[in-house]
Order: C-alpha cells, then structure tokens, then sequence
C-alpha cells in the first residue's frame, strides 16, 4: 500500500500542466486559467492526465502546491494557508480542547474564540481554499463527459466527492456562500448568494446520486462508497443545526452502513492511527495523504506533529521530527477528560507530554502551560524510522471509530434506525481497544462530572484534533453562550460566554468585496 500512496502523491507532484492553474479564489468566479489545455490534448501527451488532474484535486486539501512547501495554489501564505491547517485552526484551536500560543496576525482570535473579523486572515486562507478546489473540480466536470477515458462515471463520482466535501466545510464553517457548479463554471456574472440550506440540499443530492456509483475499494488516498457515507451521515447528523430539521434517522442509517457494509474494521492500536505508517491502517476510510519525500508541505500533519513539539520540553527524534516549533498545547478540557492521567488505564491519556508541563493554563501564550498533544508522530508504529523535517503521516479525515460514535449519538437522540444495546457495543469497542472502563447503557446516555453528556467527552477522548471538536460542540449547544466554559474561551483564563452569532465564522471582506451579492453573517 506504500508504493500506491508514493504513486498517487508523485502524480500530484509530478503532473505539471494540468487542466487550470487559478491566479486567485477569492473571487469564486476568478476561474481564468494561466495554462489551458483541451483534455482531449493533456491525454495525448500522458494517458495519465485524468488521474494526474484527478490527484492533484484531492492534493488540494494536504498542500499548498504543486510545486512543493514554498508554492502555493492561491495568492495566500504557502506555509499558513492549506485546507488541513485552516481545518485544524477553525475547528480544533477555535474549541476547547487545543490552543496555540504564537497569536500572530489573528491566531490569537481562534485560540480565545474572541474578536473575530472579517479581516482576520485565517478565516480567508479557509474560505480561499474552498473556492480553489470547487472550481477545479467543476473544470474538469464540464470537460469529462466529452472525453472517452476508463471509468468515467467512477471519475467523476470523485470529483462530485471532493466538490462536496468543500462545499461540506462552506456550510459547517461560513454557513453560505455561493453554490458553483460545472453548469455556472466561466460565465462572467457574479453568483448569486445561496443559504446554508441550499448548500446543504445541494450536497446532500450530489452525495446520494454518487455514493452507488463509487467504488467499494480504490487506490490508496481516493474516495470509495464508505467515503461518501461517512460525508452523509456527518451531514445528516448536524442537520438540525445546518438547517432547523434533525435528521437522525438518516445519520444513523449512513453510519450503520458504513460499519456493515465496509471492509473496514478497527485497529488494533489506537497510537498506529497517527504514526507515519498509518496508510496500512484497516480503519481510516478517506486520509489526507502525506510523505516528508515526495509531498513536502507546512499544511499537513507537520503542522500538527512539528508544531506540538519544541526541542527545550520534548525530545523531537522520539516523535520522528527534526523542528519544533512550539506552537500547540491542549488544555485541561482535553486531558480532564481522562481523569488522574497518572493512574488512569486509558492508553489515550498517554498522549500528553507532561515533563516541564503544567496542568494548568495560566498563560496560553506561555509554553510550558498546558500539555503538548503526541497524539500525532512522525515515526512509525512498526519498524525503524528516519526523522524528517516534514510529516509522513496521513490525516484520518474519516475513519470507523467516528462511525461507531456517530450511530451511538444517533441512538441516544432517539433515532428509531439505531439501538441502545449496540451503540454501548461500539463505545466499548473503542474504550476496550485503549483499556478504558468499559460503560453502560446508564452511561453513554447521561452526562458525566463536567456537565456535558457522555458522548460529547467520548468524542473528544477519541477524536480530538481531527477536526471534529467546534462542529460537536455547537450541535450540542455548547460553543456559544456560558453553559460551557473552557480556558481562555472569550479571551477570560476560566472561560467566559460568547455570542451566539460565533456559531459560524465571518464571511471574509475580501469575499465580499470580489462579489457584492454576498452579505456578511450576523453579528459581524
């Protein structure tokens, strides 16, 4: 499986002249190409090209660019500004559980989950990203249906995929934008503004007209039907929050199909899921690929594992890095979680380097507040590896484990498509699996300790930064407002609430600006 990983990443890396390189997306309909080739005219030169440009679409979510870690697709900071690392920043730095300390040109607005504006330029990088990979994906769905190349529906099955997992962040981080397809794709009139509910019912067609189409298994790193599933049931299980209508009983149905009808099945470690082996995982089910040879980048999971990591605290060969950059440190709203971490069984709880640590985050600014996460390395589970400057190991976007939690919530909310007796089945899969106690009925429908339910914790036990956190914690209520307070949430050390419009992010000034039909979200 390594040697289809090497390959897939050397066609993104390798394949020079594709179908459109943009000159910018801040514009959603800035699509004008610098190289423009017919399709018909890229497959005379590599009967590859399809697969080339097809790579080079999923690429976009891990790298900056095609030409290694100082190029960049968009006009944006190549370091600062890839898909992965803005989902890390909005998702996981904005929430509880993970803050970073280096608070420059609006860093320190995620990590206080305060004084957000529409100027801040992490939340441009993110919504500049999407208006990337959208309009590439709609290029080359304009183009496919009049060229003959092999498994043409299969191929554009994945490009509608990666066209809805971007759209899937528009609606869960910005809450509307504009709805691009193929059939808008070069006119020269700006697009009109569309709801979060119209995102939504747009991406929740595309998902069911391809999800039979894909594949059952793909090459290493590509969308399969699980895939698609997976990207169902998360949209159907924050429904109530996309669009005022729970849809439990359809997350619920995603999910189960995803464990029933997968060749997935849980790892055996929990540690192996993050380590730099991780593509031979039989549970992850759609990675953002990584290798520190071939796909250098500062925006995959070097961003996590370097940036977790400095050379005064923590040993950085230990963990297969070569920098540590002092940057992220998780809180006691993530390691609470776990209780005394000194006598706990649960394996997760190791997952903090504690040595010249302190529990508490008096200043988050100050390094040695709060525990480094090791949950990401860069070495690998099984057998020797060589520390490197950048990562090779693959992001989870989406893997079983969430699966299992997702159908456990669905059925504690009730769902009449999932029961209680196998939801405690899956929750103590995945704590057996890391020695934690095992858990009730009793258990996993009631709130623990802290106030918050027990699934929510359970999430944040199992998933935290993989992106999940913020997007939990408002369908829970729990983002905004006091009943829940985490440190330095507001910018107070013990928390303090925040208004109800930080549910979603500001639309950028400068989208704005490129299209007058959009409006800016309430509150900002």
């Amino acid at each position: 499986m390594k040697n289809i990983k090497n390959k897939f990443l050397k066609l993104f890396t390798s394949f020079v002249v594709v179908c459109t390189l943009f000159t910018g997306c801040i514009n959603e309909l800035d699509t004008k190409p610098e190289v423009e080739l017919s399709l018909e005219e890229l497959l005379a030169q590599d009967p590859q090209a399809v697969e080339g440009i097809l790579s080079r679409l999923y690429g976009s979510f891990a790298l900056s660019g095609a030409a290694g870690s100082g190029s960049s697709d968009i006009s944006d900071d190549a370091g600062e500004s890839p898909f992965l690392r803005g989902i890390v920043n909005l998702q996981d730095f904005a929430a509880d559980g993970m803050k970073n300390r280096w608070g420059d040109n609006g860093l320190d607005q995620l990590t206080t989950t305060s004084n957000w504006t529409p100027e801040n330029k992490f939340f441009r990088y993110l919504y500049n990203r999407i208006f990337f990979t959208i309009p590439q994906c709609n290029n080359l769905l304009s183009i496919l249906p009049n060229v003959e190349v092999d498994k043409k529906e299969v191929i554009i099955s994945e490009v509608r995929f990666i066209r809805a997992l971007a759209n899937f962040y528009l609606i869960d981080v910005f809450g509307k934008g504009v709805l691009a397809t193929e059939q808008t794709y070069g006119q020269t009139e700006q697009l009109p503004e569309a709801s979060r509910l119209e995102l939504y019912n747009f991406v929740e067609s595309e998902l069911l007209a391809i999800e039979p189409l894909l594949l059952t298994s793909n090459n290493y790193g590509r969308a399969t039907k699980a895939a698609a599933q997976m990207l169902l049931a998360k949209l159907y299980l924050n429904a109530e929050v996309y669009t005022g209508t729970p849809q439990y009983d359809k997350a619920a149905i995603y999910a189960k199909k995803v464990i029933t009808e997968g060749s997935y099945t849980l790892a055996n470690d929990f540690v192996s899921l993050f380590s730099g082996d991780n593509n031979t995982s039989t549970e992850i089910i759609f990675p953002l690929i990584a290798d520190a040879q071939v796909s250098q980048s500062f925006g995959n999971t070097t961003y996590i594992v370097n940036g977790s990591l400095n050379a005064d605290t923590t040993p950085l060969a230990q963990f297969g890095a070569t920098e540590g950059w002092g940057g992220h440190r998780a809180s006691k709203a993530w390691y609470g979680l776990y209780g005394d971490l000194s006598t706990t069984t649960d394996e997760r709880a190791a997952l903090f380097f504690t040595n010249g640590h302190t529990y508490e985050m008096d200043d988050y600014k100050e390094w040695t507040n709060g525990y480094p996460s090791v949950k990401f390395r860069n070495t690998n589970f099984s057998g020797a590896s060589v520390p490197s400057k950048f990562s090779s190991t693959d992001f989870p976007l989406f893997r079983l484990a969430d699966a299992y939690l997702m159908y456990a919530e669905c059925a504690v909310k009730g769902s009449s498509e999932a029961d209680i007796a196998t939801a405690v089945g899956y929750v103590n899969d995945l704590r057996e699996r890391s020695k934690a106690s095992t858990v009730t009925a009793t258990d996993i429908q009631g709130n623990e300790s802290n106030g918050l339910p027990f699934i929510l914790n359970e999430r944040a036990r199992e998933l935290n930064l993989e992106g999940h956190r913020r997007t939990d914690l408002i369908r829970y209520g729990k983002f905004t407002g006091n009943s829940y307070l985490w440190p330095w949430k507001g910018g107070v050390k013990d928390g303090t609430s925040i208004p109800s419009n930080y549910n979603v992010y500001p639309i950028p000034s400068s989208a704005l600006q490129a299209n007058p039909n959009l409006t800016q979200n309430l509150g900002y």
